[in-house]
């Protein structure tokens, strides 16, 4: 039968725990950028421990194509009916504010996406084109049915928001900044690739931590105890606390994820005569794609203050390990300008944005040519100034 001519079983699922998962990480593994952000056991890690659940306004709405002929998945994605607009580092809130000024409910709108987790890579599972469109279509006309004000796809791959671009979903560009491995021998090889002052400064801020008699840890995932998750979380706890805010996530879906995917983890504890006083958490996946693979900085907190000691906890201990594990990517996460000086360059993000008010459509669309502008004017401003020598 040519698969043009029938249509797949539309599913929505209330959570990730009803779908197969050898099934969507086997559409995973086919896709061509792959995250481990997708896997099923970090969705479902952020279910079974109640961080992305209805109760902390992400209510799971997981898309799924099933092929009829053989009962097996043909496509999927991870969508959320949200209550609001946090952990998703696409900023709508003033989106959600102009609504409200015109008496009209923003919340409950609709996201694809994976929860707390600003990466871009692969968002709409499927086995080839055709189900991608098709889930694409289907997630359109899933958000025009369903009693929300708009749909969001954060992060996509560029294929896939071309995909939804030409059903008529609007495209938002973001900037980002990540670092790239050309292949350096050691930290000292990436040193010298920098301008003479920018290497001046981090090997001086690498010497502060150093002088203070601190000590570094890094540990794959295998190896983390349940001691130095207790630790962790701690200190990722801290980092919320010292900006006023809640933790998106627990010590249990640290656990979870330590034990279902530890190949992805590596976790730096700084350590001062013997004591732990900080650590960081990155995810990574090799991929012979993608130069080797990447490296995604995620967490990190410290209980103790010494001048410099993020930096090196955050980001030169992971670019060592990137160097020595010859992974060709590291991502730094959201925004961070500061993170340039340390030789992480610009990258345009993407997301695509359904409003289901013409009007406040219109709008929306007028407000995101403008901001195109301004992205790329900003983005030719800082690669103009980057850090490397001529």
């Amino acid at each position: 039968m040519n698969q043009e001519r029938f249509d797949y079983r539309a599913g929505i699922l209330a959570s990730p725990l009803e779908v197969d998962a050898a099934e969507w990480n086997a559409l995973l593994s086919r896709q061509a950028q792959p995250t481990p952000f997708l896997r099923h056991e970090f969705l479902s890690a952020l279910h079974a421990t109640k961080c992305a659940v209805a109760d902390t306004g992400w209510a799971p709405q997981f898309v799924t194509l099933t092929d009829p002929r053989t009962g097996k998945l043909a496509a999927a994605a991870p969508v959320y009916a949200k209550g609001h607009s946090y952990g998703e580092y696409v900023f709508d809130w003033a989106w959600a504010d102009a609504y409200k000024r015109n008496g009209l409910p923003y919340y409950p709108k609709l996201l694809c996406a994976v929860p707390f987790t600003p990466v871009q890579g692969t968002r709409l599972l499927a086995v080839d084109e055709h189900a991608l469109r098709h889930l694409s279509a289907t997630l359109v006309a899933f958000a025009e049915q369903a009693d929300v004000s708009s749909l969001h796809v954060l992060f996509p791959t560029e294929r896939e928001a071309q995909v939804l671009t030409d059903l008529g979903m609007m495209l938002r560009e973001g900037v980002q900044f990540h670092w790239i491995n050309d292949g350096y021998r050691d930290f000292d090889d990436f040193l010298s690739t920098l301008e003479q002052k920018k290497r001046k400064n981090i090997r001086a801020e690498r010497r502060k931590v150093r002088d203070a008699g601190v000590t570094f840890r890094r540990m794959p995932g295998e190896d983390i105890g349940d001691a130095d998750w207790r630790f962790f979380s701690k200190c990722y706890r801290q980092t919320y606390r010292e900006h006023f805010s809640s933790p998106y996530l627990n010590l249990d879906f640290f656990r979870m994820i330590g034990e279902s995917m530890p190949e992805n983890l590596m976790m730096v504890i700084a350590e001062y005569e013997g004591k732990p006083i900080a650590s960081s958490l990155v995810v990574y996946q090799r991929d012979g794609a993608n130069a080797g693979g990447t490296l995604y900085g995620r967490y990190w907190g410290a209980l103790e203050h010494v001048p410099c000691l993020h930096f090196e906890t955050a980001y030169y201990q992971p670019l060592e390990f990137c160097i020595e594990q010859k992974l060709g990517v590291f991502e730094g996460g959201a925004q961070g300008e500061h993170k340039m000086a340390r030789g992480f360059m610009p990258t345009v993000t993407r997301s695509t944005h359904w409003l289901a008010h013409p009007a406040f459509s219109d709008a929306v669309a007028h407000f995101l040519d403008n901001e195109k502008n301004h992205i790329h004017a900003y983005v030719d401003e800082l690669r103009e100034h980057n850090p490397f020598r001529e």
